[in-house]
């Protein structure tokens, strides 16, 4: 399954990790890291969202909430697949896998395995010259697959910049409770590139406003 794994992509870069690694984080709570998920599954949307309204995922995770506020202009049909996602429950009892201190938290493996996803992909080839910077939200995927394209998968970029090309769907921005992601990002290990402590999102919901 050609499916996003930060893991097979973005790492190829040097450099990526900040300093820390390993320490458990204030405001974490300590959790068992829940079963896994079946891989794949989800059924892609057959109709973008309305235009007119704004989408934000609400995250509440064992280190708190926070908010993605979706980008429709840059990646339309990866909005609606996030919002389809989070609407069946598909991020429901998932984790972040992968948290690389400086650099980025990656989640949205429903097997944990980082190399999980819906069973589908999207494709929002995004502009010449998108930044990732602090608080983006893009979409992970392999080193072999299109630009633009996405699976389940994302990471927010907790780096000033993250110097990577303009590969990956922009699916938005951390526009309410990063302290959020700066506690996950607080357990991360540049080595292993792993939590010290399982990271579950319990819930994912939808607002529309």
């Amino acid at each position: 399954m050609r499916l996003a794994a930060l893991g097979l992509l973005v790492l190829v870069l040097t450099g990526c990790g900040g300093n820390g690694g390993g320490s458990t984080a204030e405001g974490c709570a300590e959790v068992d890291a829940p079963a896994a998920k079946p891989d794949g599954g989800a059924t892609r949307p057959s109709e973008l969202l309305e235009e007119t309204v704004t989408y934000t995922l609400v995250f509440e995770t064992t280190c708190g909430d926070f908010e993605i506020t979706l980008d429709q202009g840059t990646a339309p049909d990866t909005a609606a697949s996030l919002v389809a996602l989070a609407q069946s429950g598909f991020y429901d009892e998932t984790t972040f896998h992968r948290v690389v201190p400086g650099f980025v938290i990656q989640g949205g493996d429903p097997t944990g395995s980082g190399s999980g996803g819906p069973g589908y992909s999207t494709e929002d080839v995004p502009p010449p010259g998108t930044k990732y910077t602090r608080r983006v939200v893009a979409m992970a995927k392999t080193a072999t697959e299109p630009p633009g394209t996405s699976g389940s998968q994302f990471f927010v970029v907790t780096a000033e910049d993250a110097g990577l090309p303009p590969e990956y769907a922009v699916a938005g921005e951390v526009t309410k409770g990063y302290e959020t992601v700066e506690r996950i990002e607080a357990l991360g290990d540049a080595v292993t590139e792993q939590p010290s402590q399982p990271v579950v999102v319990e819930r994912v919901s939808v607002l529309e406003s």
